[in-house]
């Protein structure tokens, strides 16, 4: 047996052997952390005499069909469902609804699929807390004569030993494990607390070898920092093969989920979910919740279509302006990107001549909803002039186009479903036909 010891960055993962006071990879001081653990001298060995040269043309190819989690929007950012040794990491803010989420997963998964029972391995919370929210979110562990169906099989493993949990998972064959959270989980053979680079790293390629060599699917939780990513190493997202990130509002009813990682399906696809007493719900129709509560003929407010992945969305765009006494004018970007409005409002300025140097400007998308969209850029500009002009534009429009620091509208991708989805709900859609520039636009709508 052999002992290493290794200073581990606990911001980023960079490790070294001596230990420094700033970390040399992400410049944070009092990060470095000293972690050891222990190594078989004939590790290595074991492993080369183990490995095996497989012919391409030799490997078979199991084509099963996707299993349903039971929840549609959640197969939908999946790219149709689970895959047999898929592992997915549910990433967002504590409190947005993951572990509901997954507690839904879990029973229905195991109500309406022949996979077997599912494991869930309660690292956070106790067995009794998991029982109260499924009781409270309405889903019934035993049958009844009301709920004839509901009959799953979910065991429960309160545990933080990822060896045990990994023997577990081998010793009753799940059809799904569920793991909350990956931040909690230790090994013995390392030191350091939960929680630390090291530690999560080696306890996330346990589980994913693991998952691999039975072929199990396996969802674990990650927790964010402050600065909005995921807590622990960097690496932690080349181990999974799906990243599902979950975001909303608290104050809000809406939570989004969203692919930006899927080795078995598309990227950037988006679930909608509404948040309740009962649990989370999928939304079919998203754009209605959005902008059902919209005040029509009030200046500063401007409907746009976003393209979230494959998945069109009516949004809807709001902007006050106001004169201020400040040295220095606020500008305040809630759902959009600080730097676009900056470049946004600089173009407003130069091109299309509006005095906004003395006005704070406060731009909001409503529902909670964050947007990287170019698709927005018009529909900002329009309800930036909109409030500083005192006019509104028409209820039944809908913004879409990218604005160059030229002044002109850009066409942006997916224009048809754009359109397609916008007269459904009523709206026609002011594009980069309606004027060549930013500047015409406004005339053309605030006239």
């Amino acid at each position: 047996m052999k002992t290493k010891s290794q200073f581990v960055c606990q911001q980023c993962g960079y490790s070294q052997s001596q230990w420094a006071g700033k970390c040399p990879s992400c410049d944070v001081w009092n990060s470095m952390v000293e972690t050891t653990f222990t190594e078989t001298r004939n590790s290595k060995h074991q492993i080369l005499n183990k490995s095996q040269i497989i012919n391409l043309k030799d490997i078979k190819i199991d084509e099963k069909k996707r299993l349903k989690t039971g929840e549609a929007e959640l197969d939908n950012v999946l790219g149709g469902g689970l895959v047999g040794g898929m592992v997915i990491l549910v990433a967002g803010e504590p409190g947005i609804g993951k572990s509901t989420l997954l507690t839904q997963v879990a029973l229905q998964f195991s109500e309406k699929s022949a996979q077997g029972v599912v494991l869930y391995v309660c690292g956070e919370e106790s067995t009794s807390q998991v029982a109260l929210r499924a009781k409270r979110i309405g889903l019934h562990l035993v049958r009844s004569a009301d709920h004839p169906r509901s009959n799953p099989s979910v065991v429960l493993l309160e545990s933080t030993d990822v060896d045990e949990i990994v023997a577990k998972i081998e010793e009753i064959k799940p059809g799904l494990v569920i793991v909350d959270s990956i931040q909690t989980l230790t090994t013995q053979d390392l030191t350091g607390v939960a929680g630390s680079v090291g530690q999560v790293r080696e306890c996330a390629q346990r589980l994913a070898l693991s998952a691999k060599r039975s072929g199990i699917p396996l969802f674990m939780v990650g927790h964010v920092t402050k600065d909005g990513t995921v807590a622990g190493p960097a690496v932690l997202m080349h181990i999974v093969d799906t990243v599902l990130w979950f975001e909303g509002e608290r104050g809000q009813s809406l939570r989004l989920i969203r692919a930006v990682k899927n080795r078995f399906g598309p990227t950037d696809e988006v679930g909608v979910f509404e948040m309740g007493e009962s649990g989370l719900a999928g939304i079919d129709n998203p754009s209605k919740l959005l902008l059902a509560e919209r005040v029509k003929d009030v200046p500063g407010s401007v409907v746009s279509v976003v393209l979230e992945g494959t998945r069109p969305m009516l949004v809807e765009i709001q902007a006050l302006v106001i004169s201020t006494s400040l040295t220095i004018p606020r500008r305040v970007a809630t759902g959009v990107d600080f730097a676009r409005l900056q470049m946004l409002v600089a173009v407003l300025v130069k091109r299309a001549g509006l005095h906004l140097g003395d006005q704070d400007i406060f731009i909001n998308v409503t529902g909670g909803v964050k947007l990287a969209d170019r698709g927005i850029d018009l529909a900002i500009c329009l309800a930036v002039a909109s409030s500083f002009l005192n006019k509104f534009i028409a209820a039944d429009v809908a913004a879409v186009g990218e604005v160059g620091l030229l002044g002109e509208v850009r066409k942006v991708g997916g224009l048809e479903k754009r359109v397609k989805e916008a007269k459904k709900l009523g709206y026609r859609v002011a594009s980069a036909e309606s004027g060549k520039s930013v500047s015409a636009a406004i005339k053309k709508l605030l006239e």
